[in-house]
């Protein structure tokens, strides 16, 4: 047994609570080494006869990836608080893993051995809103969604649709276009708008905040954007804003003072400035984001800044009732803005969904008391490579993800912000050479798996573009331009998620891999009633899949449409979603 490959900690997602008070304990191992392991646990304070009181519960594999098993167990303490180790067992010998190491046999003479969870205080539980568990978000660049109302266009805007998007180039999509629309989205089956940044900047993209607190004029007026938040509400669909908290716009009057008054400027210390006058070329003298000179990094530790910006947050929940915070570059800032950040707006509207752009392993900021996810572009990765550039097997694939699903809690993996394109990708069916079997089948595991999915606009009726700003065009309207067959492709999946919770987050997720289907992905969810089974022909070929023994001589049901099913037959690049 590989010992030094053996890990575990008391905390993050290797130990955590849930809201049924069941803790959840992982822990992980070198792949295929260990046979079995149990979890030795009790109360700290429950002894007879000199000797701790346990008991033993076997734990389950929960996956593996290319060097590491997991087990996962859950226990519910009577009293809210444990000890515990692993007997872990291989062919050769059995061993208990403690805090203070390694034992022949459990010792029972000291709790101070054992991992400790102190007590399951109900504050420390992660706690995200529940309606974000069964919401499909769809992802609105304002500038290129629709245009209702040309009087707001903004001076040199171009006929619809009449160019391709580029860096400087705008068309007039408002917020009287969205309101539009909305019968488009209830009819697509969306229940969650999430729009990139709304308020008064220079740029078409309006990541270069001017005003935090004013929206954009060509995209309508504040009682315009009321009215959006009323109409989105009444058809059961929420909102999320986003914002740019990590830096400004280069013409943020703040910053432009700095500018004009340097070290007199009484905004000097909002930035991080290095030396005076501030020089844009060759390189900026100040702090900012990537490298460019017109987007200046706040200095969010500053108490002005810091109380400006949670005025930002509190003032767009207060006022308009949004329901989330999109929050880029959220990496960036310091971790104590986003704990008052969090305290701030929740203490407004509790079931706010605030999400955090990070693209990489986030669990410093998913502890239940910065974010409630994340924006999940290791599943967006991992999908891209599999499907749309095919650099990756299904084997990998399921490694790959196994990995990232054992990152976080359950309860973070339930909420996260999960897509396959955005305004700062490629388009879907651009990534995949414009196969539309193969976008079918990215947004068909999309709308099958755990999380929060999202939908970028225009990619259910089959946009093309390349990377920013190619992947900006305008929404096309024109009914004989759309791809109306992926559309109702992607309305069915939304509705058979509706329809089915396994589908949503109800249930567990488990991977099944077979060396003699190299081509297949088969996933299950399932709770302790039924099971459904999402399969995937990621080939050119035929597959013939064979059911695995558990489920052979079981009634079962192909969902897509509603009949029974005996046989197993995928076409290339085909798909099966089944129930038993």
């Amino acid at each position: 047994m590989l010992k030094e490959v053996i890990y575990h900690r008391p905390k993050d997602n290797y130990a955590y609570v849930c809201t049924n008070n069941l803790l959840h304990i992982q822990i992980r191992t070198k792949r295929d080494d260990v046979k079995q392991v149990t979890l030795i646990y009790g109360d700290p304070y429950n002894w007879s006869q000199k000797e701790w009181q346990t008991a033993a519960k076997k734990m389950k594999k929960s996956g593996s990836d290319q060097l590491f098993d997991y087990w996962v167990v859950s226990v519910k303490p009577a009293l809210k608080r444990l000890r515990y180790g692993f007997l872990l067992e291989d062919e050769q010998e059995s061993i208990c893993f403690t805090e203070k190491g390694f034992y022949s046999v459990p010792p029972l003479d000291d709790t101070g051995y054992y991992f400790c969870f102190p007590f399951m205080n109900p504050i420390d539980i992660f706690r995200a809103p529940d309606w974000v568990k069964n919401t499909v978000w769809y992802q609105i660049f304002p500038e290129r969604f629709a245009n209702g109302n040309p009087k707001n266009d903004p001076e040199g805007a171009l006929p619809w649709g009449s160019a391709d998007p580029s860096p400087s180039n705008f068309f007039g999509g408002d917020m009287e276009g969205v309101i539009d629309r909305i019968p488009y989205l209830k009819e697509l089956g969306i229940s969650g708008i999430y729009f990139t940044p709304i308020f008064k900047a220079y740029s078409n993209h309006k990541y270069d905040t001017i005003d935090y607190l004013e929206i954009d004029p060509q995209f309508g007026t504040k009682e315009t954007f009321k009215e959006l938040i009323r109409v989105c509400h009444q058809n059961g669909i929420k909102v999320m804003l986003d914002a740019v908290f990590n830096h400004s716009g280069f013409y943020f009057p703040q910053f432009q003072d700095v500018l004009e008054n340097g070290e007199t400027s009484r905004f000097k210390d909002w930035f991080h400035t290095h030396e005076f006058p501030l020089v844009t070329e060759p390189q900026p003298n100040y702090d900012v984001f990537a490298f460019t000179p017109f987007m200046p990094k706040l200095n969010t530790e500053n108490p002005e800044v810091k109380e400006y910006l949670l005025e930002v947050g509190r003032y767009w929940v207060r006022e308009f009732d949004i329901d989330g915070w999109r929050l880029d570059v959220a990496n960036e800032v310091d971790h104590a803005f986003w704990r008052d950040f969090r305290k701030e707006v929740k203490r407004i509207k509790p079931d706010l969904y605030i999400l955090g752009e990070i693209w990489h392993d986030a669990m410093p900021w998913l502890r239940g008391e910065q974010f409630d996810a994340v924006m999940n572009y290791p599943f967006t990765t991992n999908i891209l490579n599999l499907f749309a550039k095919q650099t990756i097997t299904v084997k990998e694939f399921v490694e790959n993800m196994t990995g990232v699903i054992h990152m976080y809690p359950q309860p973070v993996n339930e909420v996260a912000f999960n897509l396959v394109g955005s305004h700062d990708t490629p388009r879907i069916l651009t990534e995949c050479q414009e196969d539309v079997d193969r976008v079918k089948q990215i947004y068909t595991l999309l709308l099958t798996y755990s999380g929060s999915p999202c939908i970028y606009y225009g990619d259910e009726i089959g946009l093309t573009g390349t990377m920013d700003p190619g992947c900006r065009k305008c929404m096309e309207w024109d009914k004989e331009r759309q791809n109306t067959d992926l559309f109702q492709h992607i309305q069915k999946l939304i509705q058979l998620r509706k329809q089915y919770p396994l589908l949503a987050n109800e249930g567990e997720l488990s991977f099944i891999y077979s060396e003699e289907q190299k081509n297949l992905l088969a996933f299950t969810k399932s709770n302790e009633e039924k099971m459904i089974l999402v399969l995937l022909n990621t080939g050119k070929d035929h597959i013939h899949y064979k059911l695995p023994a558990h489920l052979q001589n079981k009634p079962a049901k192909n969902l897509w449409n509603q009949r029974k099913v005996s046989n197993f037959k995928l076409p290339g690049n085909g798909f099966m979603i089944v129930e038993f």
